[in-house]
C-alpha cells in the first residue's frame, strides 16, 4: 500500500547534500513518497527545486508559515509561484495561525490579526486553485483555524502535527478535516489519546522533518523512513491489524490531494 510523508522541509539545511541518500533510505523502507513543504518564497523555490529533480518521489506545497516574519509582497509572491508552477503543487501550506512565537517576538493580538489576515489570503488561493491547505495551528489556534476554513469553503485540509483540546479535535473531523501525527506517537501519551479517539479516515502521518524526535530517535537525524515506525505505532495503539491501517492511509491520502500525489489509478 502506498505510504508517504506527507509534510517534511526538505529546503532544510539538515538535509544539504543528502537528498539522494534520503529518498533511498525511504524507499527501503517502503516510503513512496513525500510532501516537500515550503514556509517562505525562498523555501517554497528550493521545494519546488526538490520537485522538479526527483519527479517519482517528491511533491511540492507552497505557503507562508505562520510564525515567519514576511514582507509585504509575499502573498502576491505565493500566488506567482502556484500560478508559474501550478503543475509540481500540489497543496497550498504550511499557513495556519501562530501559537508559539511570530518573528522574534512574543505573538501579540496585533500579530495574530495580521496572520489571520495572511491565512485568509492563502485559503482563498487554495479555492481558487483547487488544492488542500496545511495547517499550522496548535493549540489554542486550531479552532479559530477550523473557522476560517468553513468561512472560505475549504473542502479539503489536514491539521499538521495536530494538537488541540478533544472538542476541538472532534470539530475538525466532524467537518471533515484531517489530522497528522509525527514520530511523538512513539512515546507521547498525548499523541497516542489522540490516535485513539480519531477514526483512521481522518489520520496522516508525518515527520515534520528535520524536527528532531526523542527516545529510540534521539540519536538521529529525522527523515522520511520513520513515518513506517508512526504506521506500526498506530495499528498497535488501536489494535487494528497493520495492512488495514495502511490501506486507509493510502485512502486518505487520496482523498485529501487526489491523483496529483498518487497518480490516476494510485497504488
Amino acid at each position: 500500500m502506498t505510504l508517504w510523508d506527507t509534510h517534511c522541509h526538505l529546503h532544510a539545511p539538515e538535509y544539504a547534500g543528502a537528498h539522494a541518500d534520503l529518498l533511498a533510505r525511504a524507499r527501503e523502507h517502503g516510503i513512496q513518497g513525500i510532501v516537500a513543504v515550503g514556509c517562505d518564497p525562498a523555501t517554497n523555490r528550493a521545494t519546488l527545486a526538490l520537485a522538479r529533480q526527483h519527479p517519482a518521489m517528491i511533491r511540492s506545497a507552497v505557503g507562508l508559515h505562520p510564525e515567519w516574519a514576511h514582507p509585504p509582497g509575499a502573498v502576491p509572491a505565493l500566488a506567482a509561484q502556484v500560478r508559474g508552477h501550478r503543475p509540481l503543487v500540489v497543496a497550498i501550506g504550511e499557513v495556519g495561525l501562530p501559537w508559539y512565537r511570530l518573528g522574534d517576538g512574543p505573538v501579540t493580538e496585533e500579530g495574530r490579526r495580521l496572520a489571520e489576515g495572511v491565512l485568509r489570503a492563502c485559503l482563498r488561493l487554495a479555492e481558487r486553485a483547487d488544492l488542500p491547505a496545511l495547517l499550522h495551528a496548535p493549540h489554542g489556534a486550531a479552532s479559530r483555524a477550523l473557522e476560517l476554513l468553513r468561512e472560505q469553503g475549504i473542502a479539503r485540509a489536514v491539521f499538521h502535527w495536530h494538537k488541540a483540546s478533544p472538542e476541538v479535535t472532534q470539530a475538525i473531523v466532524g467537518a471533515g478535516y484531517f489530522v497528522s501525527v509525527t514520530p511523538e506517537l512513539l512515546y507521547r501519551e498525548r499523541d497516542r489519546e489522540l490516535v485513539r479517539s480519531v477514526p483512521l479516515t481522518a489520520l496522516l502521518v508525518e515527520t515534520d522533518g528535520p524536527w528532531p524526535f526523542a527516545q529510540a530517535f534521539g540519536a538521529q537525524r529525522t527523515e522520511p523512513w520513520m513515518v513506517e515506525r508512526v504506521v506500526e505505532a498506530i495499528a498497535a495503539v488501536k489494535g487494528v491489524p497493520l495492512p488495514e491501517v495502511r490501506a486507509e492511509l493510502a485512502a486518505n491520502l487520496r482523498r485529501l490531494f487526489g491523483p496529483a500525489v498518487l497518480g490516476p489509478e494510485g497504488c
